[in-house]
């Protein structure tokens, strides 16, 4: 039997620290065969929109992403194919003319928000992580994100927040949890969870005779 990548999904609310738990991850595979992917550059293409009609976006909601094209690039990489990764510019609110190319690795790391809740996402990942971490600390963490790193003012992101995220969160992400296999709280500060998930990942290479 040919042998194919190993998919883990790490999933949770913005700010949670998936990201952290993601890059824990593949920092001590570093120097293996691994690759992260980020639902994030997946946003829809919004070129076809008026500027006036991007602005409306919701990011957290399912329907913001291109989860046709994800599950296409995924399949590419779990064949061993290449792909050209999107990247998306917040401050046109579309996907930018830019690509990244990706080579095939032995794992894919797919983080992001909504990654448990397309049922075709969940079947193509072996292991499925989501990072649980209160509210007070999540809205904090997004708060100094998105001022550092998307220009944006105190005042639109709790409006956005309030409006928005707190809303999609406990309708569309926080439900994912239970297809979850393993909840990690407070995410890569959790260091025995990340531990603990590493050797697991460790297990399942050496079974594959990827290391």
């Amino acid at each position: 039997m040919t042998r194919k990548p190993v998919v883990i999904g790490v999933a949770g609310g913005s700010g949670s620290g998936k990201t952290s738990v993601t890059r824990a991850i593949y920092e001590h595979f570093k120097g293996h065969s691994i690759l992260m992917l980020e639902q994030d550059f997946y946003y829809k293409d919004q070129r076809h929109l008026p500027f006036e009609e991007r602005l409306k976006t919701n990011y957290d909601h399912p329907l913001a992403f291109d989860n046709d094209l994800l599950i296409e690039h995924i399949t590419k990489l779990l064949a061993y194919e290449a792909i050209e990764k999107p990247v998306y510019d917040y401050s046109m609110h579309t996907r930018s003319s830019e690509i990244i190319p990706v080579e095939p690795k032995n794992v894919i790391i797919l983080e992001g928000i909504l990654i448990l809740e397309d049922e075709r996402l969940r079947d193509l990942m072996d292991i499925k992580l989501f990072v649980d971490t209160d509210a007070d600390l999540r809205i904090i963490r997004r708060l100094l994100r998105d001022i550092k790193e998307r220009s944006r003012s105190v005042d639109s992101v709790i409006e956005q927040y309030v409006g928005v995220v707190r809303p999609m969160h406990n309708q569309f992400i926080e439900p994912t949890k239970r297809y979850a296999d393993v909840i990690i709280p407070e995410g890569g500060h959790n260091h025995v969870a990340v531990d603990l998930m590493v050797t697991k990942i460790q297990t399942i290479l050496e079974q594959k005779s990827f290391l």
